[in-house]
């Protein structure tokens, strides 16, 4: 039996399969005090213990360095007491292994599952939603250095004079996630992006072109995927690949990359499935 947590900063998805291929039971929980959370997470796995292994995709920032003495762990985070909260210290009671990664990793390592028979070797998961995170697979490994991926933080170029709100990110003002989020957005106009008009959808399609951007230049990805809550919003997704393709000006010649990127930057094959199915993937591959 392989158990699964996929660790949002909203809420988690806990559930249990014998493979990744079929989920037997999942269970939605909210995130609130890390005591409250973990043992509700607890309490469901309990019921369909024992397991070969357990896999969770988190948000972050987390430790994903399996060495690291703080392996699974939530470093330094904005979220109240949530900084230093340890999966691996609630799920050592189960007595098997724990495969940590970040919570876009597991969405990326699943959406590459899915998308094996178009030719995707690798893939790019991006999510916007209460934060902005990108996750990269390769040949089925997702990929890391000292530390999973922060591009979610990186500076995209602002015209203060035509854009003065200066972010909502305590660490970095005017990032991604600082600009683009949802709680950016809510914090800047006072309604979700959905709600509002098109001079927002492009604002905000602006950034995440930059984010897809950058992306494409630093890991030439074969897909992008772009989910999270405010990538429902109407005509967004749209706007995104017209100011990504508009950014690039030609400079790529690959074929993956003509026309109007409608099959390169997509939505999430799985749907909400894509982080749970990720880390029972991680659960899977740890079981071996």
């Amino acid at each position: 039996m392989l158990g699964a947590i996929e660790a949002g900063g909203t809420k988690m998805v806990v559930a249990v399969a014998r493979d990744a291929e079929a989920i037997l039971a999942r269970r939605e929980l909210p995130t609130t005090t890390p005591a409250e959370t973990f043992a509700a997470i607890a309490d469901f796995l309990v019921e369909h213990a024992p397991f070969d292994a357990i896999g969770v995709a988190s948000f972050g920032p987390v430790e994903v360095n399996p060495v690291a003495p703080n392996y699974g762990s939530i470093l330094k985070t904005p979220k109240p007491n949530w900084s230093g909260a340890s999966f691996i210290d609630v799920l050592k009671r189960f007595n098997c292994p724990v495969a940590v990664d970040s919570d876009v990793n597991g969405a990326a390592l699943a959406e590459w599952r899915a998308a094996r028979g178009a030719g995707v070797d690798n893939l790019a998961y991006a999510t916007i939603g209460t934060g902005i995170g990108v996750g990269v697979v390769r040949g089925g490994r997702t990929l890391a250095g000292m530390h999973h991926f922060e591009m979610g933080h990186i500076r995209p170029s602002r015209d203060a004079a035509s854009d003065p709100f200066e972010g909502v990110c305590p660490f970095h003002g005017a990032c991604l996630e600082g600009l683009a989020s949802g709680p950016a957005v809510i914090k800047r106009w006072g309604k979700p992006l959905s709600e509002l008009g098109p001079d927002a959808v492009v604002l905000i399609a602006r950034y995440l072109g930059e984010m897809c951007l950058t992306i494409i230049l630093t890991h030439m990805p074969d897909r992008i995927v772009l989910g999270g809550g405010v990538m429902k919003t109407g005509g967004l997704i749209e706007a995104v690949r017209a100011e990504t393709r508009a950014l690039l000006n030609g400079y790529i010649g690959a074929a993956r990359l003509s026309g109007d990127l409608a099959d390169y930057i997509v939505r999430p094959a799985l749907g909400e499935n894509a982080g749970v199915t990720g880390a029972l993937l991680l659960a899977a591959d740890a079981a071996k």
